[in-house]
């Protein structure tokens, strides 16, 4: 059986459509999930990255395209009040509904439907409160123990080269993007293609830029 780490931020609609789809895309086979939440910014600010929804054309096709991509595959998905938003409080809400910081996945999917089915705002003061007792944490979401393992999580998630998420980790293998579902469960499936040139092929391709001056 393998055993997959699925990196999300609540914030973004990719890793909340493929929290959807998942279950279908692997549909068959054995495996276990343990999902990380982690800090979306925190990965693109290590990487040097914007986010699509801090490139004004970028942002617009972004909330096109998943409200696309979301009624092709059958999955309700409403555009928040606003968006983005600082998600620290809704990932440290489901960090602290478990000691370990590993939210299950009833505890995911509760967060990433209260911010993407129903269009209101996610961190509106009384909507979280109902969220928060609906999940019943188990320590208080700004419990120092809970800042922690958030930080250490995304300091976990960089070490396994997660630049972004939705992110799936398995055998130290990395497969980023709602699109990578199908070539996950390919790798699952055991096809040949993995133990080939091509993976390693990709990642030992030389540049040819010139890197840029201090």
């Amino acid at each position: 059986m393998k055993h997959i780490t699925f990196y999300l931020d609540f914030v973004s609609p990719f890793a909340y459509l493929a929290f959807e789809q998942l279950p279908q895309a692997l549909q068959g086979l054995s495996y276990t999930v343990h999902y990380q939440p982690v800090l979306l910014g925190a990965l693109l600010r290590h990487h040097g990255q914007l986010g699509p929804a801090e490139i004004a054309a970028k942002r617009t096709w972004t909330y096109r395209q998943v409200l696309w991509l979301a009624q092709q595959g059958a999955t309700p998905l409403d555009l928040p009040a606003a968006h983005p938003f600082n998600p620290l409080p809704l990932l440290r809400l489901a960090m602290a509904c478990d000691a370990n910081g590993q939210p299950n996945r009833w505890v995911c999917e509760s967060v990433l439907r209260h911010v993407w089915i129903g269009g209101a705002d996610a961190l509106d003061a009384q909507r979280l409160d109902a969220l928060t007792r609906s999940l019943a944490p188990t320590r208080a979401p700004e419990h120092d123990s809970v800042k922690a393992q958030l930080r250490a999580a995304g300091e976990q998630a960089i070490a396994a080269g997660v630049f972004g998420v939705p992110a799936f980790v398995v055998d130290d293998q990395l497969f980023w993007g709602l699109d990578s579902l199908p070539m996950l469960r390919a790798y699952l499936l055991g096809d040949a293609w993995f133990s080939g040139p091509a993976w390693s092929q990709a990642q030992a391709l030389p540049t040819a830029l010139a890197a840029r001056p201090d």
